[in-house]
C-alpha cells in the first residue's frame, strides 16, 4: 500500500429535511449566488426549501447549467457574481451544477488578466475561490464532497478536469427524499458513475490495501443492491439513502488511498461526451467493459478478487474473471443503461479514430494504471465497445 495524506474538509447535513441546515451554514449578511440547472428544483419543492432556508440574505440567481456544464455559461455565471459582489456560491443540483459552481466560485475571484479556461486543466494557479455550499439533488459524481470538476467547451470539443483544494465545497446538503421525482434515466445514470468511479480505484492491481479494498467492495455490493429497488420503487426511501450514501463515498477520497488507480474510463469516456453529447455514465457503460476484456490480462488478480467477493461467484480463477466482467455489463442493462455505442448509433470505427486524435490534441498519451494505455490502445477499445 502506497503512502498517502487525506484531507477532506466538506461538513456533510445527511437526511431528511436538512435542506433547513443553510440557515446555519451560510452567514446572515452573506451575499449568495445561487445556481442551479433547469426548472426541476422548482418543481419538486426544492426551490422553495432552499430559499425558505435562506430568508434574509441578498441572494442573486443564476439558472441554466446544463448537463456536462458549458464554460461559456459558467463564465457569464461568474460575471454576474463579480457584478453583484457575492461573496459566497450555492450549488442546487446534481454533480454537473456543483461542477459549475466550483468553476464559478474560482472564476469570481481570478485576476481579470488571467484567461479563466486557465483554470481548467490547473493551467493557472488559484490563489482564491469563493466559499462553495451544495445542495445534492442527483446522486451519482461524488462532486459534493470532492475537490475536482469537469468542465465542458462545445465549440472546442473539450471536456477536460481541474482540481484544488480551494474548491472543496465548505458543506454540502443529501437530503434522499428530494431524488425521488428523478426520472429513471438519471438514477440509472447515476448508479453507473457511482459505480465505475469505485472500479477505477479499485479495479486495477492488487496493492495490499486491505481497508480500501473492502469499502470499495461494500459500495459495490450497496449499489447492486439498491440501485434496481430504487428504480423499481422511488418511494423507498432506505434504498435511495444508501444509494445517495454510496454514491458519495465512491468518490469521497478513502476508497483510492493507497491503490494504484485507472481513470481511463473516465478519459475515453470524457472523449465521446464531448465528440457525441452522450450522458457521461452512457459513456462509462459502453467503455468499462471493453477496457477489462482489453487489458485482461493486467486486470486478472483484481478480476477474479472482485467475482468472487462482490458477484458472490465460484469455480475457476478465469472462470470467475470472465463471469464477472459479463456480471459488471448485464447488471448496467439490467438498471437500463446500454453497454455498446451502437445502441447510441455511433459507429464505432469513427468513433476510434475520433476519440484518439482527441487523447493526442489534449496530451493524454499515456492512461490507466502505470501508463499502459497510448491512443492506439484506447482506439482499440472503442472499436471493442461498438
Amino acid at each position: 500500500m502506497d503512502n498517502f495524506t487525506f484531507h477532506n474538509p466538506t461538513r456533510l447535513h445527511f437526511g431528511r429535511g436538512q435542506i433547513a441546515q443553510l440557515g446555519r451554514e451560510l452567514p446572515p449578511q452573506a451575499r449568495v449566488l445561487l445556481v442551479y440547472g433547469g426548472g426541476s428544483i422548482r418543481r419538486n419543492g426544492v426551490y422553495d426549501q432552499v430559499r425558505g432556508a435562506l430568508e434574509g440574505r441578498t441572494v442573486v440567481e443564476f439558472a441554466g447549467i446544463e448537463p456536462n456544464p458549458e464554460y461559456e455559461t459558467l463564465l457569464r455565471a461568474a460575471l454576474l457574481g463579480r457584478q453583484e459582489r457575492v461573496d459566497w456560491v450555492l450549488a442546487v443540483g446534481g454533480g454537473s451544477v456543483i461542477d459549475g459552481g466550483k468553476f464559478i466560485a474560482a472564476a469570481v475571484t481570478l485576476d481579470p488578466a488571467i484567461d479563466p479556461w486557465l483554470i481548467v486543466g490547473n493551467r493557472t494557479p488559484l490563489k482564491t475561490a469563493l466559499p462553495l455550499g451544495c445542495v445534492l439533488t442527483l446522486p451519482a459524481t461524488g462532486s459534493e464532497s470532492n475537490f475536482a470538476a469537469v468542465v465542458n467547451r462545445r465549440q472546442t470539443q473539450d471536456k477536460l478536469s481541474f482540481k484544488n483544494p480551494l474548491v472543496f465545497p465548505r458543506f454540502s446538503v443529501l437530503d434522499p427524499q428530494v431524488t425521488v421525482s428523478l426520472p429513471p434515466r438519471q438514477i440509472g445514470n447515476g448508479i453507473v458513475d457511482a459505480f465505475v468511479h469505485t472500479v477505477e480505484q479499485y479495479l486495477t492491481v492488487p496493492t495490499e490495501a486491505r481497508v480500501q479494498d473492502r469499502l470499495a467492495e461494500g459500495i459495490l455490493q450497496t449499489l447492486i443492491e439498491v440501485g434496481p429497488q430504487t428504480l423499481a420503487d422511488p418511494a423507498q426511501h432506505e434504498a435511495r439513502a444508501n444509494m445517495m450514501w454510496a454514491a458519495n463515498q465512491a468518490l469521497f477520497g478513502l476508497v483510492g488511498l493507497g491503490q494504484v488507480q485507472d481513470w481511463a474510463t473516465h478519459a475515453i469516456g470524457h472523449e465521446l461526451t464531448a465528440l457525441y453529447g452522450l450522458d457521461h455514465a452512457q459513456t462509462l457503460a459502453a467503455i468499462l467493459p471493453a477496457l477489462l476484456r482489453y487489458r485482461y490480462d493486467d486486470k486478472r488478480a483484481k478480476l477474479i478478487q472482485y467475482g468472487r467477493r462482490v458477484w458472490q461467484l465460484s469455480g475457476g480463477e478465469d472462470e470467475i474473471a470472465q463471469r464477472a466482467i459479463a456480471a459488471t455489463t448485464d447488471f448496467f442493462g439490467q438498471i437500463g443503461v446500454a453497454t455498446n455505442l451502437g445502441a447510441y448509433g455511433i459507429d464505432a470505427d469513427a468513433a476510434a479514430q475520433a476519440v484518439a486524435a482527441q487523447l493526442i490534441r489534449h496530451g493524454r498519451l499515456r492512461l490507466g494504471e502505470y501508463g499502459r494505455l497510448a491512443p492506439d490502445d484506447c482506439a482499440a477499445i472503442v472499436r471493442m465497445a461498438g
